[in-house]
């Protein structure tokens, strides 16, 4: 133990200690100026504004800042196609360099979805499964069905079109719907040759009524008598007479 005393006390041990002292300080200070160089301790860049302007043109902005980047695309009818919509940092954000930066842009060709069965659905829930699968509503078009604002139809471009088919996103979708009143004509049936029960059972199937009902000439069996006239008369060409009209008819054995 004295040996070790006197050791420490000599100056050999005290050049040693300098020595040894003055080597960790250096050290440190090596370690940290190699980690502050590393890391760019302190220098950030700031993100610069990259939405609404093209692809090409942000590309060229992040290369001669030291960027780096990776590019997503989505389709939307309404914008430019090639513009940057969304960026990740946002712009101003401050960053180290070669920082990644995320960004979104517009994609010239719409991706095709399939069209949904939209038949008998109310306006309501079309136009929601519309917007479901990334289509959009077009023209509202009604005829006469006594089913209000269900739809009966479904036409693109003009054309019907089935559940089903391939179409690009975003395209709009035209309604055929009922316009809750069903038809206000109809065509009248041709009753010659009808039982009366017979042509009784036609008209009210065909939205009419009955008017006055004659019979022609002695009648032994009314049961077995046949139409032989009526007013008004079936038209070849199909014309058609307003809902509840009394059909009259002439009867004869």
């Amino acid at each position: 133990m004295n040996k070790l005393f006197q050791y420490l006390g000599t100056q050999t041990f005290r050049k040693n200690l300098i020595i040894a002292i003055i080597s960790g300080v250096v050290f440190l200070l090596l370690l940290f100026y190699s980690l502050r160089f590393y890391t760019r301790h302190g220098e950030f860049m700031e993100v610069p504004a990259l939405r609404g302007i093209t692809i090409d043109n942000a590309v060229k902005k992040l290369e001669s800042q030291g960027f780096r980047y990776q590019v997503d695309s989505v389709y939307q009818a309404d914008k430019q196609p090639g513009l940057v919509i969304e960026q990740d940092p946002d712009e101003g954000t401050k960053v180290k360099q070669n920082r990644t930066l995320y960004l979104t842009i517009i994609t010239k060709n719409a991706p095709e979805v399939q069209l949904p069965d939209l038949t008998e659905m109310a306006l309501l829930e079309a136009v929601s499964t519309l917007n479901n699968y990334g289509l959009k509503l077009g023209d509202t078009i009604y005829i006469p069905d006594i089913a209000r604002d269900r739809v009966l139809d479904i036409k693109y471009g003009g054309q019907k079109i089935n559940a089903g088919q391939p179409i690009p996103k975003g395209s709009k979708i035209d309604l055929v719907l009922g316009n809750g009143m069903g038809e206000s004509e109809v065509t009248v049936p041709n009753l010659v040759g009808y039982t009366l029960d017979e042509a009784i059972f036609s008209i009210k199937g065909a939205s009419l009524t009955l008017g006055t009902v004659k019979y022609m000439g002695p009648v032994v069996d009314s049961a077995s008598a046949r139409v032989v006239s009526q007013t008004p008369i079936a038209d070849s060409t199909g014309a058609k007479v307003s809902i509840g009209t009394p059909v009259n008819l002439a009867l004869s054995n």
